[in-house]
């Protein structure tokens, strides 16, 4: 494989348990965004998380306020 540089595209086919139906969110680490390429084209299919995603269905209870 040649050496990559910054603006390098790489794509991983099979990642196995590793792709998002099996990630997690471990150690609070958003995950990555997931791309689908056809030929030459690509398409954005979901977007990498923030970690205001990680935390948006969480509640502070009345007493810790």
């Amino acid at each position: 494989m040649p050496e990559l540089e910054a603006g390098d595209l790489v794509a991983v086919m099979g990642a196995g348990a590793y792709g998002f139906t099996m990630s997690s969110n471990y150690n609070s680490r958003p995950r990555a965004c997931e791309v689908m390429v056809r030929g030459r084209e690509f398409h954005l299919i979901r977007e990498r998380e923030t970690y205001n995603d990680l935390v948006r269905r969480e509640k502070i209870p009345a007493f810790l306020k």
